[in-house]
Formats: structure tokens, sequence, C-alpha cells
């Protein structure tokens, strides 16, 4: 979302800059020109204020949050939907000088346990509080617990929160889980379902990283994450970090269980044992409750009423008053009567005097403001916002107005989905006759292009192709390639066929050719340690075997090309390598089994003829033909007699 930095939200707020940015919502440090008083603005991403769902989840956190009052959470001012400018959704917060515990454990890496104590103390007392009135949090991790430059700690971000004074914002069937992983319960994971006990996993898993320094489960992905938080104990604090006392290590142990029943009930509870655990630690500290020691007392209607004096307890006229009165009953003299009266006139005469003024102002105030109202700009209508609106819907809140409306552009954009408006001209807030056109700019989506394929295109044709595709030409690098010959593009980056926006930076990969390889000679060597060397060279090797009288079997006798130059990768190599002498001589194998005769033939080549004699139940060799130490060629016949 581009920084809003500047505008005035709702004709009250003025943004003054960036506080934090996320996935759903931006931040930012604003000014109430009404109230004159710094606040927090927290605005929904504008490609989520079309999503139903989103807004209602953003509003849903500002019902949460109002719904509860205590001193440690995050107050909600008000909420709304800018109606002139840009189109927002907005929620004002107050704002908190200081930083997140997040912070604090960056800088200090874990806490003893006496602070981790103090730090959870006013969180818990805040949770119990919307536990109390059905509220459960459903986010709570160091983020979301904030601390102000006098020391005060403050919960925020109710989000996620759900109870019956706000409803629901997950479902199980929605297979979809808020939140963040390394904080979430076994429950949420597994059911998508929270009650007070999630919380209470929640803040221990908090208490698990202030004192460890460390979070009870890693993993590469939030899957494994997840995974590990419903299938694994979370391992008591002290086994990571020693001296933590065995009453706290026992109540994060129980907090942090995967059964929520073996967890204390809600926030209360465990703030309560808390409380006990850290008198345990320090008898002399006090603890201060949050809560009120006494119910609020109602304020009494007739306490208001005026003191009546009881007539039988009537004072008795003074001295004074009896002399007033019997002034009364004297007659004036004329003289004094006359100027009086004189002097009432003259007096009277000011005031109808004044009084005459007076209607005369409001009379000419009525006048123009009838004149306003009935001939003037007043008669004038307001054009309303209709950005983010479908055309359709558009139409029809402007002509409910009496104004018609008209598709003037479509362009491209990055946040406002196909179809919506972009904007109107007059903008929302804008005057315009009965009757008259509105103007309307819709979005014809992100403006995407596909990457061509240029493989087998030199640089300079592929450059003009990714110019006239409204693309940008970014580095080109060189590489080897056994089929683009030399100087020829081999692939892109993004490869061909991606969808991309205008000026997206397109690479290129450049064919220099086949590599040159060096091809060395394995004359006089071992076929198979040719073989497997020059395969992993990059060369297509293939062996011949053949008979050879002088060199050994299994030796390479020669090489195709010959070895000492260079040669292209991939290029085929033959070797011809040596089968061993094609003759053999025949050996000794009298009085051998016809097995153990038959197989040291069959492994000289031979072709052996079994005949048999006798009536012997073990045969054996009793001759052979060819004779013993005759030569002969592989392949030969060769009889054994056995019996």
């Amino acid at each position: 979302m581009s920084d809003l930095s500047g505008e005035i939200i709702d004709g009250r707020y003025e943004l003054l800059h960036q506080i934090a940015s996320g996935g759903m919502a931006t931040i930012y440090a604003a000014m109430d020109t009404r109230l004159d008083r710094k606040v927090a603005v927290k605005i929904m991403h504008a490609h989520l204020a079309n999503d139903e769902a989103f807004v209602d989840r953003f509003i849903r956190e500002a019902k949460a949050a109002a719904a509860l009052s205590h001193p440690n959470i995050v107050a909600v001012q008000d909420q709304g939907w800018n109606q002139s400018g840009v189109p927002a959704v907005f929620l004002v917060m107050e704002l908190i000088d200081g930083h997140t515990l997040r912070d604090y454990l960056f800088e200090q890496g874990s806490f003893s346990p006496a602070e981790v104590i103090r730090y959870l103390i006013p969180v818990l007392s805040a949770l119990a509080a919307a536990h109390k009135i059905g509220i459960v949090h459903r986010d709570i991790k160091p983020e979301n617990i904030l601390i102000s430059q006098s020391g005060r700690i403050k919960v925020a971000d109710f989000g996620l929160a759900r109870g019956e004074l706000i409803g629901n914002t997950m479902t199980a069937e929605s297979s979809v889980i808020l939140g963040s992983v390394s904080y979430l319960s076994p429950e949420q994971v597994q059911r998508g379902i929270a009650d007070a006990r999630s919380d209470v996993y929640s803040v221990g898993i908090v208490a698990f990283e202030l004192l460890t320094g460390e979070k009870p489960f890693a993993g590469d992905s939030p899957i494994q994450i997840a995974y590990k938080h419903v299938n694994e104990r979370v391992p008591a604090p002290s086994t990571l970090k020693p001296g933590i006392p065995a009453s706290l290590d026992a109540l994060v142990q129980r907090a942090t269980s995967t059964n929520p029943d073996d967890r204390p009930r809600d926030a209360d509870q465990f703030l309560n044992e808390l409380r006990e655990v850290q008198a345990l630690l320090d008898p002399k500290q006090r603890q201060l409750s949050l809560e009120l020691d006494l119910p609020p007392i109602p304020v009494r209607n007739n306490s208001r009423r005026t003191p009546r004096v009881s007539p039988s307890k009537s004072p008795e006229p003074s001295g004074r008053v009896s002399t007033m009165v019997s002034n009364k009953d004297k007659k004036v003299p004329p003289e004094k009567t006359s100027e009086r009266v004189h002097a009432e006139k003259h007096h009277a005469s000011a005031r109808i005097k004044r009084n005459r003024w007076i209607a005369l102002g409001i009379s000419v105030l009525i006048g123009v403001g009838g004149w306003y109202a009935f001939l003037g700009p007043g008669t004038r209508v307001v054009v309303p916002s209709v950005a983010g609106l479908t055309v359709d819907q558009a139409k029809t809140a402007l002509s409910s107005l009496g104004l018609k409306s008209a598709v003037t552009d479509q362009v491209f954009s990055e946040d406002i989905s196909k179809g919506k408006i972009i904007s109107s001209k007059p903008a929302g807030g804008g005057r315009m006759n009965a009757g008259e056109t509105v103007s309307l700019f819709v979005s014809k989506g992100p403006e995407r292009y596909l990457v061509p394929d240029m493989q087998g295109l030199t640089i300079e044709a592929a450059a003009a192709l990714i110019d006239k595709n409204s693309l940008a030409l970014g580095t080109i690098t060189e590489a080897f390639s056994l089929k683009i010959p030399q100087g020829f593009i081999i692939n892109s980056s993004p490869i061909a066929g991606t969808s991309v926006a205008r000026n997206t930076t397109i690479n290129l990969n450049v064919s220099k050719g086949i590599e040159q390889l060096p091809l060395a000679s394995y004359v006089g060597k071992g076929g198979e340690q040719a073989l497997n060397e020059l395969t992993d060279a990059g060369f297509d090797v293939s062996s011949t075997y053949v008979y050879s009288e002088s060199v050994p079997i299994g030796i390479v006798i020669s090489q195709t090309p010959d070895g000492g130059g260079s040669a292209p990768k991939g290029a085929k190599i033959a070797l011809t390598v040596s089968k061993g002498s094609e003759s053999v001589f025949i050996p000794n194998v009298y009085s051998l089994t016809q097995a153990k005769a038959t197989a040291i033939l069959q492994d000289l080549d031979l072709h052996v003829i079994v005949k048999k004699i006798g009536t012997r139940a073990i045969k054996v060799v009793i001759d052979i033909s060819p004779t013993v130490s005759s030569k002969v060629l592989r392949g030969s016949k060769v009889t054994i007699t056995v019996g």
C-alpha cells in the first residue's frame, strides 16, 4: 500500500507518518484535528477493503476493543470509512509512545523470573477482563504487547478476537488458521477453535520465550512449527536456562499443556497462580489489583433535587425585611415617580432597539440560507465517493441522487481489482447539478505482459522483442550450450510465458557455444577407468571389446580421437578394449565333479560336451579331449568323460 502520510481521513485525522505495516493494515501516527491530540490510525490495505470478510474482521476488532475498558488494553476511539479523498477503512486508537515487548526481547535476549512476572501480570489482568465478558484475544504474542514510555503495559490488536459480543472471526470449516503460528495452541491448529485456555497457552509460550530468549519450537516452515505444537510437549524453561524457580517452571509447563483441560481455565486463574508464585519468590512484594475494590455505587435520583425548608421551621422575618416591606406601603413622591418612569422608558427603548437589530440579522440569515438552499449552490447534489465499487453499484448510488454516470476511461491498477472504480470526476464530496454526468475511471486490473520466447534469437532481436512487449532489458550472461550456437539466446529470466508487470527487467542467457574440454589418452589404462573418467568429463563414450594376443584383458588397446588435445563437450569417444588372448590352454580337470569341471571350462569360453559311463552315484572326470595343455581357440568344443 502506498504511503498515505499527509492525507486527512474522514475530514478529521491528519496522518503524520507510518508506525508499522502488516499483511492487513498500516498503522499511522496521526493528529485528531478536532480535539487537537495525537492518535494512532489503523488503515486497511486498499486491496483488502473490497473484501467483505476482511472488512468485517477489521470492524470486529473495533467492537472487540471497544467492548473492553481496562488500563492495560489499547483503547479504540473511532472507526469508519473515509468518504472523501483516498478510499480507506480505518480504526482510531490511542497512541502508545513506546516499544513492543519484542523490541525489549531483541535488546536483552531474556529476562529474570521476577521481571517476567512483572511483564505478565498486566497482560493477564487485561485478558482476564476480556475473558470475563466472553472475549478471547487469540493472537497474543510479544508484538501485540506494548510498553509506553511511562512503563504502562498495553495489550493491542484484538483483530482475531471472538466472543458473544462481537461474533466469530474463524470457524473450523474455513480451514484457515490466523494468528502467529509460534504462539498458536494445538486446538487452534487442529480444529480452528479457541477459548480462554487458548489465550492461556499463548501467554505460556510468551513466558517461555521471556525466560529463555528462545521460542520452544523451530522449523523451516510454519507447517512444521504448527505440527510440533500439536505433537510435541513444550519443554520446561529450566531445560534451556538453569536457575528458573521450580514453581514458575511448573506453572509455565501447565499453561502450555497440549491438553486444554490441564491448563488454568482462564487468564484470571493464571493471574492468581502467578501472583502466588511471585509471593513465594518475594514474600515482601505487594501487588495492587487493577479491579475495583468495591462495586460501583449508583447515583440516587433524589440527590439532585432542591432541598426543601420545612414550614414549621421557617425563619422569622428580620428587622431589615420588615423595614423593606413597610417602605413598599409608603407612597412615592410624584417627582420621583416621573423620573423613574422616564428612565424605564429610556431603558426599554434601548432593549427594543437591540432586539430589532437582532431580528433584522436573523431575517438576513434566513434570506441568505433560503437563497442558498433553493436558488444558490445549496441546490447542487453532493457527489458520493464511489471508489472501490463496481460500475453497476456506482450507477445505482448516483442515480438515486439524480445524477448520471458514464465510464470515461479504463486504466490499469495494481491496487484496485478489475472492474472496480478507481476514481470519479468530480471526486467524492464534489457538487453537481441534478441530471449532470459523473465520469467514472474503471480499473482494468494489474497491467501484465507475457515474457516472449527468445530462445535461438540474437541479442539484438531479443532486445527489440523485449522493448516491443513493454519490458526492459536487464543483464546479459554467457554460458556454454550443446544445442544453441554461439551468440544466440539460450533462455531468459523470468522464463518465457511468465506474466509480469510493465517495464519488468528481463535478463538474458547467451550461448558461448560448445565447451572445449581437454582430452587425455587412456591407451594402456583400464577400460573401466577410461569409461568412467571420460563420461564424468562430459564426453559420450562407447567401448568395443576385441581379442588381443599382446594386450592383457580389460586394458584399452586404442582410443578415437586420440588423447593429448581437446574436444567439444559431449563429443563421441570410441574405446577399443582387450578381451585377452583368443586362444586358451586346456586345464587339468581330472577327478573333479562334472559341475566343477564344466564351470572351469566355460569360464574359458569353451563349449563343454559331457559323456557319462559307469554306475557310480557321484561321477568325476576320468577323461578329457583335447588333452590337457592343448592350445585351442575360445569357443572350441571340449569333451569330458565322467564315470
